[in-house]
């Protein structure tokens, strides 16, 4: 088990990051079965066909060899966010940016426990120009397997963030974890993580950087060189194999539309317009028109939660969607 151990100065110093990079490695995972599938077997589905596209590429091979359920993997291959709002390719950046030396040891530490690797992914491993392989490799995967999504899961992770930022403004540490993930807790000024490792950390005063991840579990980053991170799921991940086609005509949608209904149906929790315009494939314009409409009328309303501005129902909104199917 990881202890955290939070200090005083902790809380404020706190951030939530979006980590593209520990998708794709855990995409990979996934798909080459290195990795329990879980919640995640309608996309899994879904995505082989691409991934058999690039499963032959020494590269990929490499990386879904490196990918392991527990235990350390080599953390140039998945930095976590140094900083928020990180692109792909300010992440793949990172990653060509490190040493040879440096990235040597970490494969070594990572090789660790795993079986020999096959003649292929060991080639790739003791390359000289190893570094830019697995990073070409990773912006292969990006390309095939998570590019095509990104919008949905990058809206999935940012409604998590919003949730989860304002429980730890505005109640602290105990409530910021709670449903975080059923092997973390809050105990006495200590996070606790059922993570497959023994030892005890300090924050202090660095804070912890939460990454809500799609594609794997519980995670940490705790080694010096990075800054502390915990990795758990993020709530929602449905969403990212859930189909829009058109239904049955509902009562709702005969009376205010179908965007419309299914906008207020998906407001059952408050959400960003960016959110919903991933959601029903539409333009951010698009989405915020309607919401216009919605607000109008005395379906909707908005509020700001730090620099997002969410949408919820009010009550009439509730009693309309009330009597619909949830989408």
């Amino acid at each position: 088990m990881y202890r955290i151990v939070v200090g005083p100065g902790d809380l404020a110093a706190s951030r939530f990051g979006v980590a593209p990079l520990v998708e794709v490695h855990s995409a990979i995972g996934l798909l080459a079965g290195r990795m329990p599938v879980g919640p995640l077997g309608p996309w899994v589905e879904r995505a082989r066909p691409a991934y058999r596209e690039i499963a032959g590429d020494p590269a990929v091979r490499a990386l879904a060899f490196l990918r392991r359920p527990h235990g350390y993997m080599a953390d140039f291959v998945v930095p976590p966010p140094a900083r928020p709002n990180l692109t792909v390719a300010e992440q793949l950046a990172t990653v060509r940016a490190t040493g040879l030396d440096q990235a040597r040891r970490e494969i070594a530490r990572n090789l660790k426990g795993l079986p020999e690797p096959d003649a292929t992914v060991r080639d790739v491993l003791d390359a000289p120009d190893m570094v830019e392989r697995l990073a070409a490799g990773l912006e292969a995967a990006w390309r095939a397997l998570l590019a095509p999504d990104w919008a949905v899961v990058r809206s999935i992770l940012e409604r998590d963030i919003v949730h989860r930022a304002g429980r730890l403004a505005a109640y602290g540490w105990a409530e910021a974890l709670d449903g975080l993930s059923r092997q973390v807790r809050w105990r006495d000024g200590v996070i606790e993580a059922g993570i497959h490792a023994d030892a005890t950390y300090r924050l202090g005063g660095a804070g912890l950087t939460f990454v809500p991840v799609v594609f794997s579990e519980l995670g940490a980053a705790l080694d010096q060189d990075w800054p502390y991170t915990l990795m758990y799921r993020a709530r929602g991940v449905a969403a990212l194999w859930e189909s829009r086609e058109p239904r049955d005509a509902d009562a709702l949608a005969k009376l205010i539309g179908r965007t419309r209904a299914d906008l207020l149906r998906l407001l059952a929790e408050p959400a960003t317009t960016t959110w919903l315009s991933a959601r029903l494939r539409m333009s951010v314009g698009g989405v915020g028109g309607h919401l216009a409409v919605l607000r109008s009328s005395g379906l909707v309303t908005r509020e700001r939660s730090g620099r997002s501005v969410l949408y919820r129902r009010t009550g009439v909104g509730d009693v309309l969607a009330g009597a619909s199917r949830v989408v």
